[in-house]
């Protein structure tokens, strides 16, 4: 693991005045929070909230069951929040835990009340605007018993900003019989760094459903949330696509402990290196039957690049199912032959076997966020790093 020296970042001092909207920030900006997965046309948002370094600049709720607010307001209204807050994540976890718990700036509240079945996304943005600033956000998700909901976050930094620091505590709590599908796409820049600290409940039969995307350059992400089942008949599922070009460096993972029988969890992983330099960990582990987990690492390195692939697999009852798949390589010849045998030329082909690997298709995203991933897709492709 790499540390990040903090002081190369202003901590202090960038706040920034509220607006009335997300339509209201200019187009270049508009662009960077949609290549993250967030619209600046509510309409079809549940509830919107969008953090600027310091301060949060806007929050609004469409549905009256769910609750959208800054942290800040939210320990406020709640008394602490004490069931919640720094109950899953250690503040003493190491330098950016103990940076976000002595210096917050914001980030968001989430709850959607018992039984409300939320058929439009939420979203937030968590934007870096300023050169060189750091920023440090703690949010709290609660899924209450019965609900269902689908929460996009993206993490961005504004148009032409290229270096700066983001620190993120996220805790989820997903209560009985609830579903949590929650969808999180980067969009850094050549010189950020990223740190987020990230942990989770499900309960009796609850779902957590994650889907992460990351194809733009970042210079050094270090990211392992954990998710642990408590309940009896919950289920969890992580998938990723992730790209690394040259110079970035990404040490990322997820991990799930199964603690409560008949429980069911996947970890799936795609990335390419393009030139950077990916750590792919996961682990599941499994101390309740019966369990079922199965954890899948595919790696293609196309160019140079390093791509290293840790599964990591702890049973400690009998009769857990535990299974997994990991493979590094380059794209095999015979599926380039094949397609150039039907009229594609070599780069056609690849790009063709790039596209179906990055498929996105099997997280169920909003036709809005799709398209914008198809677009960053298409943009490797044209500028050659894929």
């Amino acid at each position: 693991m790499r540390d990040v020296d903090l002081k190369q970042f202003e901590f202090k001092g960038r706040e920034h005045e509220a607006i009335t909207g997300l339509d209201t920030l200019d187009k270049a900006d508009q662009e960077q929070l949609l290549m993250a997965g967030v619209v600046s046309d509510e309409s079809n948002r549940s509830a919107s909230y969008l953090q600027m370094d310091h301060s949060a600049v806007h929050c609004r709720s469409h549905n009256d069951a769910v609750e959208i607010m800054d942290i800040k307001d939210a320990l406020k209204k709640y008394d602490g929040l004490k069931d919640y807050f720094w109950t899953l994540v250690d503040k003493d976890k190491d330098d950016y835990t103990r940076s976000a718990a002595e210096n917050l700036h914001g980030g968001y509240f989430i709850r959607v009340k018992a039984g409300a079945k939320v058929e439009q996304p939420i979203q937030s943005c968590l934007m870096l605007k300023s050169e060189q600033v750091g920023q440090n956000v703690h949010n709290i998700v609660i899924i209450e018993e019965g609900a269902e909901a689908h929460i996009i976050t993206g993490c961005s930094v504004a148009h032409g900003t290229q270096g700066g620091a983001h620190l993120g505590i996220s805790e989820f709590f997903v209560e009985k019989n609830a579903s949590l599908t929650f969808t999180m796409v980067h969009n850094w820049s050549d010189n950020v760094a990223v740190r987020p600290r990230s942990a989770g409940i499900v309960k009796e039969g609850g779902k957590f459903l994650s889907n992460y995307v990351l194809l733009k350059p970042v210079r050094d992400l270090q990211m392992y949330p954990s998710i642990r089942m408590v309940g009896e008949d919950s289920v969890a599922r992580f998938n990723s696509v992730i790209v690394a070009p040259e110079d970035s460096y990404l040490d990322m993972g997820n991990r799930v402990i199964m603690e409560a029988p008949n429980t069911r969890c996947e970890i799936i992983a795609r990335t390419i290196s393009t030139g950077g330099t990916i750590i792919n960990r996961g682990h599941i582990g499994a101390h309740a039957v019966p369990a079922k987990g199965h954890l899948e690492c595919q790696g293609l390195i196309l160019g140079n690049g390093r791509i290293h692939a840790i599964p990591e697999l702890d049973g400690s009852l009998e009769g857990v199912e535990l299974s997994h798949e990991a493979s590094v390589g380059k794209i095999a010849q015979e599926e380039i032959e094949y397609l150039m045998a039907r009229g594609l030329d070599e780069d056609e082909a690849t790009s063709t076997i790039v596209r179906g690997f990055l498929n996105t298709d099997i997280m169920g995203l909003p036709d809005v966020l799709t398209k914008a991933i198809d677009k960053q897709i298409e943009e490797l492709q044209a500028s050659g790093a894929m």
